[in-house]
């Protein structure tokens, strides 16, 4: 019995200690306001701050009043992201000398946490695109800079990033696209699964087998819409990510020339894979954007809808659930920009610190989106309200670019694990 009341005291303390600490947070964050605790421009510089507001006003006129128009009928909003690209959002992490803004990696995620509150499906493609056009810039010899980034960082051209198969997604260094050499051409056959953009972009970024097995045998290809051979599958019906078109690019006897080729031969898999590395930057940004979004929401709901003759806004028990969503949006952009500043520096820890932030913003700002949806309560299960769609779209963010569970242990994508070697 003793023993029995003893825990009891445990417990009771327990539960007395989370509620305090709980109540705690909140009532700083009601002392600050919400919006000054969750305020991305902290920590910013000036003119971080100038072209961040830049993002946050044409997500908020050119993005979010057509987000759901876009998501019901499937538009891919090539205007809109024309009008982004003068702003300087077509080629963030791009040289200026073709086109390019020259931002840093962490400039970027700025831009891209600011564009998604306005709509996360449409900036993801962006990112992508941006991914793909950082990449030729990187890698690419003068001729193809000059050729490529100036028309997609004005993004007259889209692009697209072909590197998973239907029988190699997290596996990437086991494709089977195959490019063989026959004089100054190469010879593709194969395909890509889940291309975003694809059917509908100009330029594809393609990793392919021009040697052995393994990531030595990959090579990088950049390959033009309109090549014969190259042609598309139907495009996929998605939960989300509907303002960007989702289909299977296919190569049969797709002749392209060794003048396309990024870098040497046996370099496309590191190449690819340091694309990714900012990529995954990039689309935790846009979680951490579609969380920030998605709280703001919240917050204001529960100041206009009544329940049992109150605002929502004097329970307690969401009060504390709105702090623990400002808590986790928080830590997840604290860690992406983190991540960011890591990646710019070239810092040896830059690796694992993507794989982190993509890892765990992308968890905790889908259960800040999720418990968004479920503090709106029937509303937001509704087209109507915006929650339902940010919950949508961010989803397969826990998948591409590496899944959760790669991350953490898996094979090819610089695993959080490796960090006890």
């Amino acid at each position: 019995m003793a023993a029995a009341a003893t825990l009891s005291r445990l417990v009771r303390l327990r539960l007395y200690s989370i509620s305090r600490n709980n109540g705690l947070l909140f009532n700083r964050v009601q002392r600050r306001g919400i919006a000054a605790c969750i305020d991305p421009s902290v920590g910013l510089s000036d003119e971080q701050r100038e072209f961040q507001k830049v993002a946050f006003d044409f997500a908020a006129n050119e993005m979010a009043p057509h987000m759901a128009h876009w998501d019901q009928n499937e538009i891919f909003p090539v205007e809109t992201m024309r009008k982004a690209a003068q702003l300087g959002f077509g080629g963030t992490c791009v040289h200026p000398d073709v086109g390019g803004s020259g931002l840093s990696r962490l400039d970027a995620s700025v831009v891209f946490e600011a564009l998604s509150t306005g709509c996360a499906s449409t900036t993801a493609y962006m990112s992508i695109h941006n991914m793909c056009a950082w990449m030729i810039d990187t890698f690419g010899n003068n001729e193809q800079r000059g050729k490529y980034c100036p028309d997609l960082c004005s993004m007259e051209k889209f692009a697209s990033y072909c590197l998973t198969e239907p029988g190699s997604g997290s596996d990437a260094a086991s494709l089977l696209t195959s490019a063989k050499l026959q004089g100054d051409l190469y010879v593709l056959n194969g395909s890509k699964a889940f291309i975003s953009g694809g059917g509908d972009t100009d330029v594809y970024v393609v990793m392919c087998r021009t040697g052995g097995k393994g990531p030595k045998g990959i090579s990088c290809l950049v390959v033009e819409k309109g090549t014969p051979g190259l042609s598309f599958g139907k495009k996929e019906k998605k939960v989300g990510w509907n303002s960007q078109p989702t289909r299977a690019v296919i190569f049969e006897d797709c002749k392209v020339p060794v003048a396309n080729r990024l870098g040497i031969e046996g370099q496309g898999f590191n190449i690819a894979m340091k694309g990714l590395n900012g990529g995954r930057i990039n689309i935790a940004s846009c979680s951490v954007g579609a969380a920030q979004a998605c709280i703001q929401l919240t917050r204001d709901h529960m100041h206009v809808r009544k329940q049992f003759g109150e605002p929502l806004s004097n329970s307690q028990f969401l009060q504390f659930k709105l702090a623990e969503m400002a808590t986790r949006l928080v830590a997840s952009r604290l860690m992406v920009r983190q991540a960011a500043l890591a990646l710019q520096e070239d810092r040896p820890d830059a690796v694992p610190l993507c794989s982190m932030a993509k890892l765990f913003a992308t968890d905790e700002c889908f259960t800040i989106c999720n418990q968004a949806l479920q503090m709106h309560g029937g509303y937001g299960y509704l087209k109507d309200y915006a929650v339902q769609q940010f919950v949508r779209d961010i989803r397969v963010h826990q998948i591409l670019e590496a899944p959760s569970t790669t991350l953490l242990g898996g094979r090819g994508a610089e695993p959080v694990s490796r960090l006890q070697e």
